[in-house]
């Protein structure tokens, strides 16, 4: 069975933004207009296809990504809907890891939002170009220009316009196409399927027509002075509409600059030419660089990196980038790099070290699935079958392997302790959680050392919430939970050593021996756990991997605190070694020991999650009140933002000062305010807050 579509010809894409910038609307109608949906699935309504959870639908939020396949224009476009919410990141986050291209939702009012800035910063990491579509051009207060400047401001991107609306708020209509000036007015009797096209000089509105020539020549001014080949042709004359859209395509796919689009797609304005700037300007597998990894000769993972060409007849590598667990059993979601994956075989997981079967291909439509034989190079789709594979896994072709780089997710901020009603639901309830973990990355289930209560951790309230409901909607457990509680961390602020000796005669027998030194000393801000040896002596070697588990055990628990430790650099400078004692549980002792107090002697601190704050209000009289609120959680303002007929705070905010916080905000501001939160850093925690939790 041959492919669909040409590798060109294909187009994976995601649609991300700040939460309620119009990502699931715009989605919806991209269906609708490509014929996948026969009616407009709203929002508001709980009616979205994409955002099929029951949640989702009561909430009128998107909180898990969903992937569908549709075509336009003899190209087939794989888009991944994903979550606004701060609190589900994650699915940012795996999401951009496997696609080519994305678009950014801008709230034409709104503008950059926190989350903007955060999805925009994922897309810069995992270098996937995108497109802007300025959205909601029909409300009070939406402007363009303050949306290109934010972006320049905020985002430090490179904005080129390319289309521009015709009529402001309430009288928008449609928009110029500056590249071939052209005027393009939506039919409202048939819900936007119909549009028209005229001339710019057609239309007759000199103002207009000014305007938007002005706005042209800015634009190909931008365009030439990012690409030597426009630069040269804009030197031989006027360039025509094909040569404009040849550079910007590849200004866009360099990712030296970013094509901008405009419309209402709840008003159903705009989204047919963004399908065709989809088409135009985002990348096929083919024009993004080969995928990598690193080469598996046998069992034994090498430093060498190999490639695979975006080519059906190349040697298989894939990735599962989500685990979706349902009625039929685990969904894991793969894009394919190169080959092809085939219902009824076998292949490698470089992970696992194993070989995983594949019991049914599926192409999925958000919760609605078509069953299929192959998966071609560029694909996206579910397989059903796999007992072990794990979001990041790579697979591969059994006899040329290779491991892909993994995905990196969030640290948890927030964890609560849970317990189920009943004795007899405690195995279903720890069988739930091991799914929801399985599902979500960023949701961990702990033990706490001191009590034995399970604790589950995750990325604020509403995740923990949607988590805890999904035990009783999808695993039908009901469970009793603790009250919310911040995620601290601990570190060290200097650098510190100490001696570790376990010591055990032999009474009867052979007896017990352990003895290390090793130094701590604090890690560059995100770059987690290192170890290093520098003890020489063939004679430790095989207790070498068991020092530094049990090293690698205290970081995970923490050393003063109980709190999981981060950014540390650990070194082994010497052990000794006893010809008839030394043992495994020996130095395990003296491995802990040696952590413990040298972590101590390096000056532990406590860290506690910060979270960047921006509180829009309407108008000004209530600043005072907002600001005091914030100055009195502990919370430092970091600059004011007018936008139209608003004013938006920043801050950086204490977590644990943040609780109950969108309540105290409608009560002040007389239900006028809203407020948005992202996680900023980890910084060390005040001395009222460590006091609360050390006792001294």
């Amino acid at each position: 069975m041959s492919r669909k579509q040409p590798l060109q010809r294909v187009r994976n894409i995601g649609i991300m933004a700040h939460i309620d910038a119009g990502k699931t609307t715009t989605t919806e109608r991209i269906l609708y207009y490509t014929g996948k949906s026969h009616k407009l699935g709203e929002v508001h309504e709980g009616t979205a296809i994409m955002d099929y959870m029951t949640q989702e639908q009561e909430r009128g939020i998107t909180i898990t990504s969903a992937a569908t396949t549709c075509e336009w224009a003899e190209h087939t476009i794989n888009i991944i809907d994903t979550p606004g919410h701060v609190d589900f990141t994650v699915e940012v986050e795996r999401s951009l890891r496997v696609l080519d291209g994305a678009i950014t939702v801008l709230d034409g009012v709104a503008g950059v939002e926190p989350q903007t800035e955060t999805v925009w910063e994922q897309a810069n990491r995992y270098h996937v170009p995108r497109i802007i579509f300025v959205n909601k051009l029909d409300r009070v207060g939406a402007e363009i220009d303050a949306n290109i400047d934010a972006l320049i401001d905020r985002l430090e991107a490179t904005p080129l316009q390319c289309q521009h609306p015709i009529g402001a708020e309430s009288e928008f209509r449609g928009v110029v196409d500056l590249i071939e000036r052209e005027c393009i007015l939506w039919n409202d009797d048939s819900l936007g399927a119909d549009y028209e096209r005229s001339s710019l000089e057609e239309w007759g509105d000199e103002e207009l027509t000014e305007e938007c020539e002005l706005r042209r020549e800015l634009m190909l001014d931008s365009l030439a002075e990012l690409d030597e080949e426009f630069t040269e042709i804009t030197l031989m004359g006027e360039p025509n509409t094909q040569e404009i859209r040849a550079a910007l395509r590849r200004v866009t796919l360099s990712m030296k600059a970013t094509p901008v689009f405009c419309g209402s797609a709840f008003k159903n304005k705009g989204v047919q030419t963004l399908l065709d700037a989809v088409i135009t300007y985002l990348p096929s597998p083919l024009d993004v660089p080969m995928v990598q990894g690193l080469e598996i000769r046998g069992k034994q993972l090498t430093e060498n990196t190999t490639t695979r060409q975006a080519d059906d007849d190349a040697p298989l590598s894939a990735l599962v980038f989500k685990i979706v667990s349902d009625s039929y059993g685990l969904l894991s979601f793969v894009r394919v790099y190169s080959g092809t994956l085939e219902s009824g075989k076998a292949f490698f997981n470089a992970n696992k070290g194993k070989r995983e079967r594949i019991n049914k291909l599926l192409r999925m439509h958000a919760n609605q699935r078509e069953e299929i034989n192959v998966a071609y190079a560029g694909d996206i789709v579910a397989v059903v079958g796999f007992k072990e594979a794990a979001t990041g896994d790579t697979l591969c072709d059994d006899k040329q392997r290779l491991l892909l780089e993994n995905i990196e997710f969030p640290i948890p901020v927030m964890r609560v302790a849970i317990e189920p009603k009943t004795t007899a639901d405690q195995d279903k309830l720890s069988n739930a959680l091991s799914r929801l973990a399985l599902e979500d990355p960023s949701f961990q289930v702990l033990t706490d050392p001191e009590t034995g209560q399970t604790l589950i951790a995750g990325m604020g309230e509403l995740h923990l919430e949607v988590l805890v409901r999904r035990l009783s909607d999808d695993y039908n457990v009901a469970a009793n939970v603790g009250k919310m509680r911040v995620a601290y961390r601990e570190t060290v602020s200097h650098e510190g050593q100490a001696e570790g000796l376990f010591e055990r005669p032999a009474t009867t027998g052979k007896g017990q021996f352990g003895h290390c030194v090793i130094k701590v000393e604090p890690a560059d801000n995100g770059d987690g756990f290192s170890f290093e040896n520098r003890e020489s002596a063939s004679s430790i070697e095989p207790f070498l991997q068991v020092i530094q588990q049990s090293v690698e055990s205290v970081y995970q628990s923490g050393c003063f605190a109980g709190y999981p430790m981060v950014d540390l650099k650990v070194t082994l400078l010497s052990a000794r070694f006893h010809d008839s004692d030394s043992s495994e549980a020996g130095y395990q002792v003296a491995a802990v020991q040696a952590f413990r107090e040298a972590c101590n002697a390096a000056s532990p601190i406590l860290l506690e999650p910060f979270m960047k704050l921006e509180v829009t209000l309407p108008e000004d009289e209530d600043m005072g009140s907002v600001i005091g609120d914030i100055n009195s959680r502990r919370g430092e303002i970091s600059g004011f933002t007018p936008r139209a007929k608003s004013q938006v705070v920043s801050a950086l905010v204490p977590l644990e000062e943040m609780m109950g916080y969108a309540t105290r905000l409608r009560t002040i501001t007389h239900g006028r305010g809203r407020s948005t939160m992202s996680f900023e850093k980890y910084a060390p925690a005040g001395p009222d807050v460590v006091k609360n939790i050390l006792g001294y």
